[in-house]
């Protein structure tokens, strides 16, 4: 144990002598907490799947994360760390078909999806004042899908609940490889605001890959698309060396 802490303790008078000797300039670091507003948005590219699931598109929810951020050159640095982001959305009634003499069936949709994700952005913060930087930044995420939880509802005239022809018809699944790949990776760009240990960060991410499996649960039929989100985070650093 002596000689562990003998040798950390050489290691830490080694750093600060050539920090002195050659004017060395160590990272701006923080470590701290995040949380949002998220909007995951299903895009899909194909008319087979306009009146699917699946294209009911923008769901609505919250992030929350940890992120690490540091500083090498005169601004210029990175910002990565790890979000849960959950989001849901909820469609009117409307007709099954859309081209049906009658208002009934009616379908009625709800989508919940919660997911992980691994995010690494290149930034370069422009000093306004004292202690605070506009910030602009780039950069992949990968995103790692829990669930997918979608639940479609299918009534006739009348709506009662009851299994049958005058009632309502329930399909779901739990299972998110029957929709949607697991994994995904996006683009984002964005800017933000810090002062002091506070901060404001808002962008959105472009999905890269075809989120899609090659059979969905609804037809069958391969859908294409992108899985892209908007985001707007608050946070703070717990830890910031200036």
């Amino acid at each position: 144990m002596m000689k562990r802490f003998l040798m950390i303790a050489a290691l830490v008078c080694l750093t600060m002598s050539a920090r002195a000797a050659w004017n060395v300039e160590l990272p701006k670091q923080g470590l701290g907490v995040q949380i949002g507003w998220a909007q995951p948005i299903l895009r899909v590219n194909d008319a087979t799947h306009k009146d699917t699931l699946n294209n009911y598109t923008r769901l609505k929810g919250f992030k929350v994360g940890v992120v690490y951020d540091a500083s090498f050159v005169k601004g210029f640095g990175c910002s990565m760390g790890i979000n849960y982001t959950f989001a849901a959305t909820s469609t009117p009634w409307v007709r099954k078909v859309a081209t049906q003499p009658t208002l009934y069936p009616q379908v009625h949709d709800k989508i919940r999806y919660h997911e992980v994700e691994i995010f690494v952005d290149w930034q370069y913060k422009f000093e306004l004042a004292k202690e605070t930087y506009l910030m602009l930044y780039t950069g992949p995420t990968i995103q790692c899908g829990i669930a997918f939880n979608a639940q479609r509802d299918e009534r006739s005239i009348g709506g009662v609940i009851t299994p049958g022809i005058d009632g309502i018809k329930r399909y779901t699944t739990d299972d998110p490889d029957k929709v949607l790949k697991r994994m995904n990776v996006t683009w984002g760009l964005g800017a933000g605001f810090q002062y002091k240990r506070y901060f404001l960060r808002g962008g959105y991410d472009f999905g890269l890959i075809v989120p899609y499996k090659n059979q969905d649960f609804t037809t069958g039929i391969h859908a294409r698309g992108r899985l892209d989100q908007w985001q707007i985070k608050i946070g703070m650093y717990l830890w910031y060396e200036d």
